[in-house]
């Protein structure tokens, strides 16, 4: 584990000092940040006039949905999309061969190789939102309050890794497959919304099939103090099989990788 976090010391100072020749790019990258999440609380208040409700959640607990999705969207900014895209260009130019004969393990190495200062912005705003609507709405921070929602936004994240990373590998096989990413973030937007929002067959399909509840619903849900231990355990539950899932599809997909050497 140390030498695992020494690696990634390493690969994090050395992109920041790649990154960091552009300081502009933070400034600019700060004002579109903050701008789409203008532009997404102001969607969201169509919703709430006249005394209306999205879903039966109050404004400020569907802030907190919306900090939640704006802070998962700068992670993936700065970490996600970052290193997972590389691995399309690795399969295509056969560089993926180096990769796999470094002395630590490939699945690491292609998720943590870079670290991109420029979702830095939308994890700050998604925070800050959150801390806020969370005290308006009348939040608790107790010790157990604060516990369950770290622990539901580390099973968020556990579960985002796990979607963008199975989609990634896929290029093994689909070398354009990257071209779906768009789909997947596209398909995740709904995570701005509370899922009680959406009708039943569309609850379900992002609650089994596409597991958005688990993204920002349920960890809202913590947030606020009213999350139910069986939800709570769901999430857990499907964050350990989402993370072994990839795992498990990542050495499947490493048996049809044709090196270029071959």
């Amino acid at each position: 584990m140390g030498r695992y976090l020494t690696t990634l010391r390493v690969f994090w100072i050395a992109s920041l000092t790649a990154e960091l020749e552009y300081q502009a790019n933070f400034l600019i990258e700060l004002v579109a940040t903050a701008g789409n999440l203008v532009g997404s609380i102001f969607v969201l208040s169509l919703f709430y006039g006249r005394g209306q409700s999205l879903g039966g959640w109050s404004w400020e607990g569907a802030l907190v949905v919306l900090g939640i999705y704006t802070l998962l969207e700068g992670i993936t900014s700065t970490l996600l999309q970052p290193n997972l895209s590389t691995i399309v260009a690795h399969v295509r130019t056969g560089s993926l061969d180096f990769v796999l004969l470094k002395p630590i393990d490939s699945q690491f190495w292609l998720s943590a190789r870079t670290f991109s200062p420029w979702g830095l912005p939308g994890i700050a705003l998604g925070a800050g939102l959150i801390g806020y609507a969370a005290w308006k709405a009348g939040a608790t921070p107790t010790p157990l309050t604060l516990l369950g929602a770290a622990l539901m936004l580390v099973a968020s994240l556990m579960i985002l890794y796990s979607l963008w990373f199975v989609l990634a590998a896929s290029s093994i096989w689909f070398v354009k497959i990257w071209n779906a990413t768009e789909v997947l973030r596209s398909v995740l937007v709904a995570g701005r919304f509370p899922v009680s929002a959406f009708p039943a067959g569309l609850r379900a399909f992002f609650t089994f099939i596409v597991p958005v509840a688990f993204l920002t619903t349920v960890p809202a849900e913590a947030i606020l103090g009213r999350a139910s231990g069986p939800w709570l355990l769901a999430g857990g539950a499907v964050a350990i099989a989402a993370v072994v899932l990839s795992r498990w599809f990542w050495q499947f997909a490493l048996r049809f990788y044709t090196s270029a050497s071959s």
